[in-house]
């Protein structure tokens, strides 16, 4: 591909260029920058010589022409090549901001039992049943696999763990492993009739992080890393956000070549982002981790600990007022923090949206204004529309602070993120072996490039849906069609086993658009062709042009011009002329034969006009023409 390439600096995508310094760095490439010398030496030289006749003149075009290939050359390419990789880096940020924003805002399954399952060999898997808050309740060993082959006890340990706990979902991660588990486990629920129990798999980036990270260690300091995997991942399908942030974005894996772009500006903007999106949903205080609430604007690692230990000390928070009194909150916290945090069971039902508690004022009286509760006032949109709000614009609240709470107060504690839907993979596609060309298969979408996605169909591959494949319209950007945890239909294109290569298509599954009709062009009628020289008759008179007169040969052209510098509407009205329908003769008119039209009286013949006179003629017809 990047054989004797070459390319524009200023069209080269990101991708490219990023791909190009990774392979000139280990050694497989070599790249240059190239631009035109001679045109920036002939530049420097007129502006350095003056007086090319000096005898000074060959002395200075040799330091020009040394300076420049020795200092200037290799500065300007070190300046440009400097800019390609900002310019890439940024662009590479904002891929990976963009992909992490669509995986931390997954649809969440909601609280249910789930549970997680993760394998610590090739033929051990740990079972961890999770409750609906979350919390870690039983753990279970099996080995379903070779060599031990215990289908029977697996079987037994999943009936008993659903019939005690009530177990809604199993979660399993996506590797090799865990899809040959997986179609173990649907054929136990299938053969004893256990029903509306969701089977899905679950994105397992980072998943070895966290289960060796300081926070896994400290919250289960005795069990193994399996198990400690086998929990973050039912956590992960009951809420992806809360279960996310507690690894490093920067090894979720969800960017393009973010080993080669600036580390401080991509952490900076990552911490931005997970920021925005826990902001952006809210946070359950009595439920979250430390971990979920230092993302919180306004707080931070000490202070969540803090909330944290207390809750663990004292119970759960009743209200919002309460979260606030926790020592080493300070004012300025609380007021930023005010609207992220949530009391879902709390006191006051105020306490379960994002209103700030500095707003609880103009809640109650607009209640009082209708002669309610708050209580009846939330979720009632009849009387929330009878509400004037310019009657509660003050100093410190304005109209769009009054429409945002009357927003909220329709929608309480709303979760932004899409309803839970999972993919449906194939029972017959295990692996790469088994994908046949032409197969059409449900799959999630687990990355976005610039040149396309990546998109897991059931096995420990993800195919490609290259950019040209996405859409049957044409697209520039792959996240126009697709986002990070989408579920898509895609056809299988190209397969190759060696490589294990997947080529994929969203665009064959989709109808062909209608294609457009050309407009035939609007064709004005081209003017009649000028009378050669040839065509006209030697015995007429030529007159030489009086001064300030239009020369013979240019006059037809200069004729199709306006004063004002328009076109002329002649043409225009010879059509106008030819579509205007023939005069109707009145009712009352008397058709005329060629007998009653009267002949045409002679003009008395006049006195030839001479020569000047002519002239003279033409200078009057045409005096408006410059």
């Amino acid at each position: 591909m990047y054989y004797n390439r070459r390319e524009p600096v200023t069209s080269i995508p990101s991708h490219r260029v990023l791909a190009i310094r990774r392979g000139t760095k280990e050694g497989i490439l070599t790249s240059a920058i190239q631009g035109d010398h001679a045109k920036a030496l002939e530049y420097l030289l007129n502006a350095s010589i003056r007086d090319k006749e000096s005898f000074f003149a060959p002395i200075l075009e040799r330091a020009v022409r040394d300076s420049y290939h020795r200092i200037l050359r290799p500065l300007i390419e070190t300046e440009v090549r400097a800019m390609l990789k900002e310019r890439a880096d940024r662009e590479a940020i904002r891929v990976f901001q963009e992909n992490l924003t669509s995986l931390l805002m997954s649809p969440p399954a909601g609280a249910i039992t789930v549970i997680g399952i993760d394998s610590a060999k090739a033929e051990e898997f740990h079972l961890a049943v999770v409750n609906e808050k979350g919390a870690f309740v039983e753990e279970v060993v099996v080995n379903p696999l070779p060599p031990k082959n215990d289908v029977e006890g697996t079987r037994a340990a999943i009936k008993d763990l659903v019939a005690r706990h009530g177990v809604r979902a199993f979660a399993l991660s996506s590797n090799a492993s865990g899809r040959e588990f997986e179609v173990i486990v649907r054929k136990i629920l299938a053969e004893e009739g256990i029903e509306n129990v969701l089977l899905t798999a679950v994105n397992d980036t980072g998943l070895a992080v966290y289960a060796a990270s300081r926070a896994a260690r400290e919250e289960f300091p005795e069990m193994s890393s399996a198990a400690r995997s086998a929990v973050s991942v039912a956590r992960r399908l009951q809420d992806p956000l809360a279960e996310l942030v507690k690894v490093d974005p920067k090894l979720i894996g969800v960017g393009q070549y973010q080993h080669d772009v600036d580390q401080k500006e991509l952490h900076r903007g990552l911490s931005q982002t997970v920021q925005a999106c826990v902001n952006d949903v809210g946070v359950d205080v009595n439920c979250a981790a430390p971990t979920l609430l230092r993302y919180v604007a306004g707080l931070n690692d000490r202070v969540a600990r803090k909330i944290v230990a207390h809750r663990e000390a004292s119970g759960p928070f009743q209200t919002r007022a309460a979260v606030f009194q926790v020592p080493g909150l300070e004012e300025p916290s609380c007021e930023q923090a005010g609207g992220f945090l949530r009391v879902r069971e709390g006191e006051n039902p105020l306490d379960r949206t994002a209103i700030r508690p500095r707003d609880y004022p103009i809640v109650e009286r607009m209640a009082a204004s209708l002669g309610v509760s708050v209580t009846e006032l939330i979720g009632n949109s009849e009387r929330l529309g009878a509400i004037r709000l310019e009657d509660f614009v003050g100093e410190d609240v304005g109209l769009p602070t009054l429409e945002n709470i009357r927003e909220e107060l329709l929608h309480p504690g709303r979760d932004p993120r899409k309803p839970f839907a999972a993919p449906k993979y194939r029972a017959d596609v295990g692996q790469v072996a088994d994908l046949k060309e032409g197969m059409v298969l449900e799959g999630i979408v687990t990355n976005v490039t610039n040149f396309g996605a990546f998109v897991d169909i059931g096995i420990h591959q993800d195919g490609l849906v290259h950019l040209s494949q996405m859409s049957n319209r044409f697209i520039r950007d792959p996240r126009e069609a697709v986002r990070v945890g989408d579920v898509v239909q895609v056809k299988v294109i190209s397969i190759e086993a060696e490589t294990k290569r997947i080529g994929l298509s969203m665009k064959a599954l989709l109808p062909e658009l209608p294609r457009r009709r050309k407009r035939p062009p609007n064709r004005r009628p081209r003017p009649a062709p000028a009378r050669p020289a040839s065509a006209v008759d030697p015995s007429e008179p030529t007159a030489a042009p009086a001064e300030g007169a239009t020369p013979a040969g240019a006059a037809p052209q200069e004729r199709r011009r306006r004063p004002s510098g328009r076109p002329s509407d002649r043409p225009r009205r010879h059509r106008r002329e030819e579509r205007k329908p023939p005069p109707q003769p009145p009712d009352d008119a008397v058709t005329r034969t060629e007998e009653d039209v009267p002949a045409p009286e002679p003009e008395p013949a006049g006195p030839e006009p001479s020569l000047q006179d002519k002239i003279a003629l033409l200078q009057s017809k045409f005096k408006g023409i410059k």
